[in-house]
């Protein structure tokens, strides 16, 4: 058995304008000189900013999603709800009054809501119910409180009376935990992501 120590392997020089290989006399030497180190600390400086900077972002990050509320974690849930809805019904026309997107709409969106059949108010239950939810212009959904006859009558249409009837029934009422809240937020965000990948 030998009593010599094995020889590190010889690594290259991170400094770019030297590159030449070296024998490291210590662990995690990364440089062949103090020379090529000085050379280099500029960049290790800038790396280590732009790292603790990321670490700083993760901290805000983590400390925002613990002060946020089931209210907001409700809001941001329904954002996701409605992003998906405006994008599934994107070439579809306002389910009240069939007013079609032209191209500007499909580009800028501005025009268009994710309006509720059954409002949240009325049942908070059905919320994020898909089938309760279609694009819906502004005019309607915001000016015309829905246009509820119009949507009931083209809702039909579009989904058939048996689904309409069951959205008009009676459902459990539904208090959703902030896990819960969180998951379908993280689902319609993954079902919007698919339908940009698909229209893609």
């Amino acid at each position: 058995m030998s009593l010599t120590a094995k020889k590190p392997r010889p690594k290259k020089c991170k400094n770019p304008a030297c590159g030449i290989s070296f024998p490291p006399q210590r662990l995690g030497q990364a440089v062949c000189s103090p020379k090529c180190g000085l050379a280099i600390k500029d960049v290790n400086q800038a790396k280590a900013r732009k790292s603790l900077a990321q670490v700083e972002r993760r901290d805000i990050k983590v400390r925002k999603e613990r002060l946020k509320s089931r209210a907001d974690h409700l809001r941001e849930a329904q954002a996701a709800v409605n992003e998906f809805v405006r994008l599934r019904d994107a070439h579809l026309p306002c389910i009240s009054c069939d007013s079609l997107p032209n191209d500007h709409d499909l580009i800028t969106g501005s025009r268009w809501d994710a309006g509720h059949y059954r409002s949240v108010g009325a049942c908070p239950e059905l919320r994020f119910e898909p089938l309760n939810i279609h694009r819906q212009c502004v005019k309607c959904n915001r000016n015309l409180s829905g246009n509820a006859v119009e949507y009931r009558i083209r809702l039909v249409l579009r989904i058939g009376a048996d689904k309409v009837a069951w959205l008009e029934g009676l459902h459990p009422a539904c208090k959703y935990t902030v896990e819960e809240i969180k998951a379908i937020k993280a689902e319609y965000r993954a079902k919007t992501r698919e339908l940009k990948r698909a229209a893609a």
